[in-house]
């Protein structure tokens, strides 16, 4: 395979931003404050018991509040925001993928438990593709992506007043080890709600720490990410998304109309037809014309 090297040019892009706090830091009012800046409409995956719904006085979003945390959830989530045409999305927070009901670690324990060996490791070998699953979601959303994580904590003594206080302090992501690579930006928040900046590809933000965040951080943030040239990617993931948001609405249509032809004992018939489209890869016109008119829409509105 030839490899050809081309010059670098820096593109438009969406954020990706991780916010990491102990409880008390305000992960869920900072990531509010800074994704109503970012966008017109925002939508909230809140894992927190409805807590970000608590804010609902002060920001206007959608939200949606799942009973389990399996990475796949997650995935669904990000697509489903996507499709509707969120600006942003808020996780609140990316820490029960990894350690929420129904995340990667119980998924983990619950497969070494139905094994003979009940070797945990062996049973990483399905939940780790699956949570890479949902990293390449984050990274390759249309849209703009703010998680928050938990941090493990512990207390630190610290003179106040010639006596020794306790003060709580975060020390590292309640997820996997390594996540904080995948984003574009990775601030710490303390239980007086600064937000300090760790890891940033922005340079605009190296180093700087700022109070209560919001309006600032995403004017800064804005700025960069629209300095660039118009992504080259999106036609072919927005023609996927129409692929994947028509195909699962034929299949439902294909496996009804199976149960009705079973009740009519009609269903070796019925599945022989059914069988065929599969093997052509062919679904019904009507699905065909809902990807096509997608993509005449897409080169109407300029897309690449």
């Amino acid at each position: 395979m030839t490899m050809t090297f081309q010059k670098a040019t820096k593109k438009k892009a969406k954020l990706r931003l991780a916010l990491v706090g102990p409880s008390g830091s305000g992960k869920t009012y900072t990531a509010l404050s800074i994704a109503k800046h970012l966008g017109a409409r925002l939508a909230v995956l809140d894992t927190e018991h409805a807590s970000a719904s608590k804010y609902c006085d002060k920001f206007e979003f959608d939200t949606i509040c799942p009973d389990t945390f399996s990475p796949q959830v997650y995935i669904d989530a990000i697509h489903a925001a996507a499709k509707a045409g969120y600006d942003v999305l808020v996780i609140d927070s990316l820490s029960h993928a990894w350690m929420g009901a129904g995340g990667a670690l119980e998924m983990v324990d619950n497969a070494a438990r139905k094994s003979q060996s009940r070797n945990t490791f062996t049973a990483w070998r399905d939940v780790t593709p699956l949570h890479n699953a949902l990293i390449d979601a984050i990274l390759a959303a249309p849209i703009h992506i703010i998680a928050t994580m938990r941090a493990k904590t512990e207390y630190v003594l610290e003179e106040v007043n010639g006596k020794k206080m306790p003060r709580k302090i975060g020390i590292q992501p309640v997820q996997r080890d390594g996540m904080d690579y995948e984003f574009d930006v990775v601030a710490d928040l303390d239980e007086n709600h600064n937000m300090i900046v760790g890891k940033t590809r922005c340079d605009a933000l190296d180093g700087k720490s700022f109070r209560m965040a919001g309006a600032q951080v995403a004017e800064v943030l804005t700025a960069w990410l629209t300095d660039g040239a118009e992504s080259a990617a999106p036609l072919e993931k927005k023609l996927a998304a129409s692929v994947e948001s028509a195909w699962p609405k034929w299949l439902s249509a294909q496996q009804s109309a199976l149960r009705e032809a079973a009740k009519n004992g009609r269903l070796l018939e019925a599945w022989s037809d059914v069988a065929a489209d599969i093997k052509k890869l062919a679904p019904p016109t009507e699905y065909v014309e809902q990807v096509k008119a997608t993509k005449d829409e897409l080169k109407a509105n300029g897309a690449p």
